[in-house]
């Protein structure tokens, strides 16, 4: 009566999911790259400082 006689479809939702993490993942990185090159930038100001102050 209640039972199915197929296993529920849920791919739909297990490629979301997957959609979902990727994009994360994805903005992460973008973000760390964002804040390496900022770091970057910033110690070779601190080095332009050092060597000014010398």
């Amino acid at each position: 009566m209640f039972f199915q006689n197929a296993p529920a479809n849920t791919i739909n939702y297990m490629i979301a999911g997957f959609a979902v993490i990727y994009g994360v993942m994805l903005a992460y990185l973008i973000s760390l790259v964002v804040r390496w090159k900022k770091l970057e930038r910033e110690v070779e100001e601190l080095k332009e400082i050092e060597r000014k102050g010398e």
